[in-house]
């Protein structure tokens, strides 16, 4: 018990260091069950979520972490509201007009589009308590990525759970987390992508550019982290009215 009392206090006081968590706002309980740190509670976006996980991670003394962190939706919104926003992205957004859409709600699956032939992919979409589900296939990790993006976007989100396959499979490299980064900026209504720059280091990415307002310098950094298996984000972004 003591040892387990010891490994919490040190992730309390990483969450306490990173100014990005807020604990006096979002405070996180941190338990631990069988040989793993549980984490519960609302954090204000997909940055601190992230950052939560990978300090709660870098502890030594525990086998693992378990995730039950939920975002704080700006609005909260119900799960029909949510699932509806969500399919209206994908069947509008280009990048998947040659892929079939389906939602799952209560057992049963409802076809929203239908391609022919083996198309651009098959997605499914489940959405319970705020918590948004992609399972089935597309054809490129970036398309993946977008989707994941996507979903985060849509208002009430409170998580995302991205289990969707690419494919034929692919490698993933900095270089697919660039490409589609370059594709979520340009898919944003509240950026201006041409004034952005972005690299990738062992899915760290640096942000460097510049911004109209502080809002557009957060956003672009946000965008960032909601790309799946992006670690951490450097935001070097200047603002300039």
């Amino acid at each position: 018990m003591s040892d387990q009392n010891g490994v919490i206090k040190r992730i309390h006081g990483a969450f306490e260091r990173e100014p990005r968590i807020k604990l006096h706002r979002h405070p996180i309980k941190i338990g631990c069950t069988n040989g793993a740190v549980v984490l519960e509670g609302e954090v204000e976006n997909i940055a601190a979520k992230k950052l939560a996980l990978e300090l709660a991670a870098g502890v030594e003394g525990m086998r693992g972490v378990v995730d039950r962190l939920r975002i704080a939706p700006a609005e909260r919104k119900g799960d029909g509201a949510i699932r509806d926003s969500v399919c209206a992205f994908l069947l509008r957004e280009p990048e998947f007009r040659r892929c079939a859409v389906r939602v799952a709600v209560k057992g049963r699956i409802d076809t929203l589009r239908e391609v022919a032939g083996d198309g651009g992919g098959d997605i499914e979409v489940a959405v319970e308590d705020g918590v948004i589900m992609l399972e089935g296939k597309v054809g490129s990790t970036s398309h993946m990525r977008i989707a994941g993006v996507l979903a985060w976007w849509t208002p009430g989100c409170r998580d995302v759970v991205n289990s969707l396959i690419v494919e034929p499979p692919e490698e993933d490299s900095d270089d697919e987390v660039v490409d589609a980064l370059r594709l979520v900026l340009e898919m944003d209504p509240l950026v201006q992508a041409e004034q952005i720059g972005a690299s990738c280091r062992n899915y760290i990415v640096t942000l460097e550019g510049f911004a109209r307002t502080e809002e557009e310098r957060r956003q672009v950094e946000l965008d960032a982290w909601c790309l799946f298996a992006v670690d951490n984000v450097i935001n070097r972004i200047e603002v300039r009215k």
